[in-house]
């Protein structure tokens, strides 16, 4: 029998975005077929909007559709956070088979900023769900464009995990471009195919057998400081090519990194003071650190605008490198600010950096707070 008090495994979840037009439903339909993803259930935000009639065998439940992959299909006509409440208690009540996945696919128009936040900030959704991967769909036909005129384009590119490109073989599917841009704008986000396999654009640091999968690709760190290398190189060497930003440069994606164990209470001090001074323009933190009080476990850490929830923490590190790093991404906020903050906190501050003391009794002093 099993143990009541046991808690069980986060269900791993994904969310897939991307402007109206991308290719969301073209790419669901054939990640349903992957034998990986049997027992998913996907929620959609207007079930008749949603192409999925092929895989349709019959109707479970009052808004809950089975598609033909023995997954099921959840029309979203409330409140997502009531949504997945519903879902959890039909599988703990044994009402409908046990899910192994869930897939929230946004309407095209959807900022996710605001989902990913319901997600994080809710106390018992944060420990049934474990947020795996942000997939946004970007056109590349009309992506740029797109880019260019609609703010949530931005919002759903700069908060991804994954970014996947489509219509590459239409005729106006010049990518090159739209690629530098992308890479500009998420240099943490791989750039994939429409093709590319289910676990390449769904995996991440909680895989589906509930170990820990690749860091590096969730976190994307190494690519974030790389683009940051350039980006200084540029600066201090004069370079003035044309920007592939253009309208992006108000978002910056940026890295801290520690080969130290942080202090619990330093590090807990400088997420207090981040939410605080850069929370409403902070689309995204997320990152791996090993705290000083029990280095051999490292925490999760995940975070949208002012809510940063709660870090989890893992049994073990992934793979020798134990250097915790936090990947961030402003709109219109401070990088070197939030540098200079972190590097107070790790009692290793630059001549110009703020003083740790003085912000956590004086936190209106914060650029923004």
């Amino acid at each position: 029998m099993p143990d009541p008090s046991r808690r069980p495994a986060p269900i791993p979840l994904t969310v897939l975005t991307g402007f109206l037009g991308a290719g969301k439903t073209t790419l669901l339909n054939r990640l349903l077929r992957d034998p990986a993803l049997a027992d998913t259930v996907v929620i959609v935000n207007e079930f008749g909007e949603v192409g999925l009639d092929h895989l349709l065998i019959e109707t479970v439940d009052e808004g809950m559709i089975l598609l033909g992959a023995g997954c099921l299909c959840c029309s979203v006509r409330g409140d997502l956070i009531a949504t997945l409440e519903d879902l959890l208690r039909k599988r703990d009540n044994g009402r409908i088979q046990p899910f192994r996945r869930v897939i929230i696919e946004t309407t095209g128009l959807a900022d996710p900023a605001p989902i990913l936040h319901g997600l994080l900030y809710h106390p018992y959704l944060a420990l049934r769900f474990a947020l795996q991967a942000v997939v946004t769909v970007v056109d590349a036909v009309n992506g740029a464009g797109t880019l260019d005129a609609h703010p949530e384009a931005l919002r759903q590119a700069a908060v991804a995990d994954r970014l996947v490109l489509t219509k590459t073989d239409l005729p106006g599917g010049e990518a090159a471009a739209l690629r530098a841009r992308l890479a500009a704008l998420n240099p943490a986000a791989p750039v994939l195919g429409p093709d590319a396999p289910a676990e390449a654009l769904l995996g991440g640091l909680f895989g589906t057998d509930g170990k820990i999968a690749d860091v590096a690709a969730w976190l994307g760190a190494e690519a974030v400081a790389a683009a940051e290398a350039r980006h200084h190189h540029a600066q201090h060497h004069g370079h003035h090519h044309h920007d592939v930003n253009r309208h992006d440069a108000a978002i910056r994606a940026f890295s801290l990194v520690s080969p130290e164990p942080v202090p619990r209470a330093a590090f807990e001090m400088f997420l207090d003071l981040l939410r605080s001074g850069q929370g409403a323009k902070l689309l995204r933190l997320k990152g791996l650190v090993g705290l000083a009080e029990d280095p051999g476990r490292p925490v999760v850490v995940h975070g949208v605008q002012h809510v940063v929830h709660a870090p989890a923490t893992l049994d073990a590190w992934p793979g020798p490198d134990r250097t915790s790093r936090l990947v961030l991404i402003l709109r219109d906020g401070d990088p070197a600010f939030v540098r200079r903050l972190w590097d107070a906190f790790l009692g290793r501050p630059a001549p110009d950096a703020p003083d740790a003391a003085a912000l956590t009794a004086n936190p209106l002093a914060i650029p923004g707070g």
